[in-house]
């Protein structure tokens, strides 16, 4: 009897499985049932003559054949879309629909400043944003082309706040494929409004802090101390104040309503924010710990859609003129 014949989209199917840890979610990127993707394994297990996923009602997780067969499969069928890819660039442009993960603060500070001009130069691409604050564990295995953070390079960096620190990683491949970049590190200052420092005075030394209002990321023991720089010069100043937050869109409203000294990066996109706040920098000999935004994307060989969307985005990135 023939031995059935192992069908190359089944094994792309098995890749995104894989990959996503969940037939759901697979099926959604996928755009197809899920009886029909589960089924389509089931064929692929039958032809192969091995377990690949066990399966039960909490978890997925893959046989010992199955993690060995994902690692020889994975970049077989990523240079194989890539190849896709490259052909259809030569008739157009980047096309299809890209899934882009993104914290609601950087959001609201770089999309209105990129999305319409992106989608006017590839008009052929479909964007899909998910602005909610996933933690690491519920990050892994999304339907995401780019997932974009603050935060340190840990396994997943994500942080539950938008303010975070960098360390200036170089791009690390995860476990399960997936690729971290620092994308870059933002310059980060002290803004307040005009009347805020007409009415409390404006401060002189980083130790004059300690007399004003300062709007931290958390009301907790973790954030009542900011780090100053200048130079080589480091002072650490405990700070108070009423209010808290953790988007930064939102604290330069605060800081705009002569509430608070808020911290604030410096960069292209946020540039009309503070402007729109009428917010100016306070001690400007001095900064506080940088801000990274890193990327995540599920494979080191990107489409054209991402690479064009990360291109667009990159410069708007970089340091406020």
């Amino acid at each position: 009897m023939e031995a059935p014949t192992v069908q190359l989209n089944d094994i792309a199917l098995f890749v995104e499985v894989a990959k996503r840890k969940s037939f759901s979610l697979a099926a959604r990127a996928l755009n197809m049932p899920t009886s029909t993707l589960s089924r389509r394994i089931n064929e692929l297990e039958r032809a192969i003559g091995l377990r690949l996923i066990n399966r039960n009602t909490r978890r997925l997780d893959l046989t010992e054949a199955g993690a060995a067969y994902m690692s020889r499969c994975q970049g077989l069928i990523d240079e194989a879309r890539l190849a896709h890819e490259q052909l259809q660039a030569l008739s157009g442009g980047p096309s299809g629909n890209l899934r882009v993960s993104m914290p609601y603060s950087l959001a609201i500070w770089l999309l209105p400043e990129t999305i319409n001009d992106f989608t006017d130069r590839y008009p052929e691409v479909e964007c899909e944003f998910d602005l909610s604050m996933m933690t690491a564990s519920d990050a892994q295995g999304t339907p995401f082309d780019i997932v974009l953070r603050f935060g340190r390079n840990s396994d997943y960096p994500v942080t539950n706040a938008d303010h975070g620190n960098g360390n200036g990683a170089a791009p690390a491949p995860r476990s399960d494929g997936a690729v971290v970049q620092e994308l870059v590190a933002l310059n980060n200052y002290l803004y307040a409004s005009d009347r805020y420092l007409e009415r409390f005075g404006e401060p002189k030394t980083p130790s004059d802090l300690t007399q004003h209002q300062c709007l931290r990321t958390t009301i907790d023991d973790a954030h009542s101390h900011w780090t100053l720089h200048n130079g080589r010069v480091s002072e650490q100043v405990p700070v108070k104040g009423h209010l808290a937050a953790n988007n930064m869109s939102i604290a330069g409203t605060l800081a705009g309503l002569d509430l608070a000294i808020t911290r604030m990066p410096h960069c292209q996109a946020l540039d009309p924010i503070i402007k729109r706040n009428s917010l100016r920098r306070v001690l400007p000999g001095w900064s506080v710990d940088p801000i990274s935004i890193y990327v995540v994307y599920p494979s080191s060989i990107q489409p054209a859609k991402t690479r064009a969307f990360m291109d667009f985005i990159r410069p708007k990135l970089g340091p406020a003129e």
